[in-house]
C-alpha cells in the first residue's frame, strides 16, 4: 500500500549539514507516522526520530536533539530528516518507516513499522 523511497545520503565532514528525504507513494499517506532509523555496522538498528500523520508531534533519540529536525510535507507525500553538526557517530544507513496509526503519543518501535524504505549510507569523516 505504501512504497518509500530514501534519498540524499553521502559523504561529510563533521560539523557539515545534510537533508534527508523520504519519499512515499500510496493515496494514505496521512494514515500514516513516519519514524527515521539508522544502523551502523556491527550495531543494532535504531530509532532516530518520529513524526506523527500531521507534523503536530515530533519525537527524536537523545543522542540527535538539538541537532536533527524531522518534518513532513504530506502536499508532497514526503517526510525529512535535516540533520545539522554530523558527527562521525552519525554515519549509518539511515531507513525511513511508516506505520499505520490514529494516534501517535511516543516513538514508532523499530518492530513497529508497517513499510520500510531500502536505505541511504550516510558517512561522516572527522
Amino acid at each position: 500500500q505504501v512504497q518509500l523511497v530514501e534519498s540524499g545520503g553521502g559523504l561529510a565532514q563533521a560539523g557539515d549539514s545534510l537533508r534527508l528525504s523520504c519519499a512515499a507513494s500510496g493515496r494514505t499517506f496521512t494514515n500514516y507516522a513516519v519514524g527515521w532509523f539508522r544502523q551502523a555496522p556491527g550495531k543494532e538498528r535504531e530509532f532516530v526520530a518520529t513524526i506523527s500523520r500531521f507534523g503536530k508531534s515530533t519525537f527524536y533519540t537523545d543522542s540527535v536533539k538539538g541537532r536533527f529536525t524531522i518534518s513532513r510535507d504530506n502536499t508532497e507525500n514526503t517526510v525529512y530528516l535535516q540533520m545539522g553538526n554530523l558527527q562521525p557517530e552519525d554515519t549509518a544507513v539511515y531507513f525511513c518507516a511508516a506505520k499505520q496509526t490514529l494516534s501517535t503519543t511516543r516513538p514508532i518501535g523499530v518492530s513497529e513499522p508497517d513499510y520500510w524504505g531500502q536505505g541511504t549510507q550516510v558517512t561522516v569523516s572527522s
